[in-house]
């Protein structure tokens, strides 16, 4: 029986003291696992020592120049997994807040062919995760799903979430194009459009152990606005594209 080829794609901005624990429990995770498990780190031009903590620790990794952004990060990981012939790639943050025993979950529905991508979720019924983030993100949450309803009929729960898998059909989609901004509730858009087979799976999160979110309280009510704009234009280029 083949062996499937899984890469987590690690995007990682200034988290010099958390990341080298993520991959020590990562590592952990690889001496169990059935599949053939490898990751890349990608250092999205961090301004702390996180480079240094990197190559210390001879953590597999590819260092960005310039800050690039979640959407840039993530797309290079995509890159990396489709020229090492990766056949899924898992997005996986570097700041704790993804649990590596929730892997199995995410990708065995893409293993068994029922699910070209899936999106690992708080908020679904078989999720035991006690963590589900503040209420007024949970809030804000459920206004992007509902506006992803409305516009494509799917409906997604857990659209910010960050821990998702695809296979390699959905690996080459993201390397032609990955939104930049926005780029978990706005690719949905994309998917969508392509007729991938989206799957919703429960898994466990915790809050963040380093590091501080790129959503803050005081930006949150832009960026709720911001991203509806950008899934409503997503939505329109997408009809006329497909």
């Amino acid at each position: 029986m083949k062996t499937n080829k899984i890469l987590l794609i690690i995007p990682a901005y200034n988290e010099a003291a958390g990341i080298a624990d993520v991959i020590r429990k990562v590592e952990e995770y690889r001496q169990s696992c059935h599949y053939d498990l490898d990751y890349v780190v990608i250092n999205d031009g961090s301004t702390d020592n996180e480079e240094e903590v990197l190559q210390e620790n001879n953590i597999n990794h590819i260092e960005l120049v310039y800050n690039l952004g979640i959407g840039g990060a993530v797309q290079t990981g995509y890159k990396y997994a489709l020229n090492e012939g990766y056949d899924i790639a898992v997005q996986f943050d570097g700041d704790g807040q993804h649990d590596i025993n929730s892997l199995n979950k995410l990708i065995d529905p893409i293993i068994e062919n029922q699910a070209d991508f899936t999106v690992g979720s708080r908020f679904v019924s078989d999720s035991d995760s006690t963590f589900k983030s503040s209420g007024a993100r949970q809030l804000g949450i459920k206004i992007l799903s509902n506006l992803i309803r409305i516009l494509t009929g799917v409906n997604i729960k857990d659209v910010t979430s960050g821990y998702r898998a695809g296979n390699r059909k959905i690996i080459q989609q993201f390397v032609d194009r990955y939104p930049s901004q926005y780029p978990e509730p706005e690719s949905y858009m994309y998917l969508i459009a392509n007729k991938s087979r989206i799957k919703e799976i429960g898994v466990k999160m915790f809050e963040r152990e380093t590091g501080k979110s790129s959503i803050s309280l005081i930006n949150s009510i832009s960026y709720m606005v911001n991203v509806s704009l950008s899934i409503l234009i997503a939505s329109l280029i997408d009809k006329e594209e497909f």
